[in-house]
């Protein structure tokens, strides 16, 4: 059987100038992407399968939906769009289906999907 390894498993040198590429973790956007980088050049290199998952929320955070606000019974609802919450399940990023509400600014509510990101505990 051919086991397939992961490329950040294994020792990278760097093109430019052939010395041991480190692993390093960037925070961006609550993803967590692994990068090799070479500290004498700065050269870096993402690892693929991050890059492919960072690519899909981009393509999910610069689309806008258009979706009814309903009344259900002295609340009102908005429905979420199936490819959103399905994103979330694939990353792992939702706790259970409840999800934390709040005010960000005057016109703008924001929805929690995990307890991480709340403020101040709330």
């Amino acid at each position: 059987m051919n086991k397939t390894s992961n490329l950040f498993d294994n020792k990278v040198l760097c093109k430019n100038c052939n010395k041991e590429m480190k692993k390093k973790i960037i925070a961006k956007h609550g993803f967590e992407i692994r990068v090799l980088e070479c500290l004498d050049c700065g050269n870096k290199i993402i690892h693929p399968g991050d890059e492919e998952e960072y690519k899909k929320y981009e393509g999910l955070r610069n689309k806008t939906y258009k979706v009814k606000l309903r009344v259900v019974g002295n609340s009102y609802a908005v429905s979420i769009p199936k490819e959103i919450v399905n994103f979330m399940r694939e990353q792992e990023r939702m706790m259970d289906d409840m999800v934390r509400l709040c005010f960000d600014d005057m016109s703008k509510l924001k929805l929690m999907f995990k307890k991480k990101s709340m403020k101040n505990g709330k």
